[in-house]
């Protein structure tokens, strides 16, 4: 029994000795040391896209959507189709107006030849027939004139003659004036304003179909698109947005305790989480002239130029802008993530001997991973980091250097 008892007995001490000395021991605690290097301060935020110069195109006429001819990041020329709308309507009006135009100027044809063809010939055929007669009627007055002056006719027969000469002229004014009655002033202005009237329907045909193809006013890319194949687009309805975004402008979203920091020209770096790994490079161009709100933020909006030569960086992308707001050579630092506060002073843990202690700083310009110590801290001095173990004044720890 007793050997038993001697056997669970002394793993249970040493369980005991180990709690106790782990207890007991200093905690490890990550330090690094303090050392001089070129700080850059840069502001991080984020921003939206917009195109330099850019136009909305919308649908001038109603119509179903045929074809769509663009995509979205597709470069266009400038007068480049994008969008062509159903125009059978319209050419079937074409095909109308045009068949109205030939038969306007077939009837002006015919007026300005003096009228129908078949109606002009009878007449004609008529009117030489009279005159032949009227010539026949003439001869034999002036024969049977002579003969009477002889006696060798009698007055009836020269009366008989000279009546047939009348009924021959007679016949000939009446077709002279049935001819002319065949195309008259009025005929001719009404022929013509048939013709002006089809002729203007053939444009209106035309420009219709014209119109049925909607193209873009400038040369760009298009970055917005609103129709689809198959849908109905009335007048006025958007259908696409073109801009030119080999340079592009970036609203940067600047928190307003934040705007001292920021001026004109200062460099701008942007990236996109869709394209990890690309940056855009650029500069601040416009200062805000107000404060909005930003969901939760107050924040005044930057407008910046940023470079786009691939044209990879499209409107209306939410972005990721860093702005570089000083450079501060041989700048004396520490990671952010050591900094401190107590009572609204900022502040490190430093390791003296085996134990910490705290020291108050003074901080200038600061990036996003390390601040400048303008007090308080010495080139090489060992800075606590963040530790899983509450640090205090005076606790001694194990130093693990990073």
């Amino acid at each position: 029994m007793k050997r038993l008892l001697l056997v669970l007995l002394v793993p249970a001490l040493a369980v005991v000795w180990w709690v106790y000395r782990r207890s007991s021991a200093a905690p490890e605690v990550p330090f690094t040391k303090v050392k001089r290097e070129t700080l850059v301060s840069t502001l991080v935020t984020n921003g939206k896209v917009e195109p330099l110069e850019w136009v909305e195109i919308r649908a001038e006429h109603g119509g179903i959507v045929d074809r769509v001819l663009v995509e979205v990041g597709q470069p266009v020329s400038r007068g480049a189709g994008l969008i062509q709308l159903n125009a059978d309507t319209a050419r079937t009006e074409l095909t109308a107006a045009e068949a109205r135009v030939t038969q306007a100027r077939a009837e002006l044809e015919v007026l300005h030849r003096g009228g129908r063809a078949a109606e002009l010939a009878e007449i004609e055929s008529a009117l030489s027939r009279a005159r032949s007669d009227s010539e026949i009627a003439g001869r034999d007055v002036e024969s049977l004139r002579r003969l009477v002056e002889k006696q060798a006719a009698t007055r009836q027969d020269l009366d008989q003659a000279t009546q047939r000469l009348e009924r021959a002229q007679a016949e000939i004014r009446s077709l002279e004036r049935k001819r002319a009655a065949l195309v008259s002033d009025t005929d001719r202005t009404a022929a013509q304003a048939r013709l002006r009237e089809a002729e203007a329907s053939v444009e209106l045909a035309r420009s219709r179909i014209a119109d049925a193809s909607i193209r873009s006013p400038i040369a760009g890319v298009v970055y917005e698109k609103d129709v689809r194949l198959g849908s109905y687009l009335s007048p006025g309805d958007p259908v696409a947005k073109v801009g030119q975004i080999d340079k592009v402008r970036v609203r940067v979203y600047v928190d307003e305790p934040e705007l001292g920091r920021v001026a004109q020209g200062l460099p701008v770096t942007i990236t996109w989480d869709a394209l990890p790994g690309r940056k855009w490079t650029g500069a601040v161009e416009r200062m805000p002239t107000g404060i909005v709100a930003q969901g939760t933020r107050q924040v005044g909006e930057v407008i910046c130029i940023i470079e786009n030569p691939n044209r990879d960086l499209l409107p209306g992308t939410n972005i990721n802008a860093e702005i570089r707001s000083r450079v501060v050579e041989n700048a004396l630092t520490v990671p952010r993530e050591a900094l401190r506060r107590r009572s609204q002073q900022a502040g490190v843990f430093v390791l003296q001997g085996d134990k910490i202690a705290w020291r108050n700083v003074t901080l200038g310009p600061s990036s996003i991973t390390r601040a400048q110590v303008l007090n308080g801290l010495g080139e090489g001095d060992a800075v606590a980091l963040p530790s899983d173990a509450p640090l205090q004044e005076g606790l001694a720890v194990q130093p693990v250097y990073r």
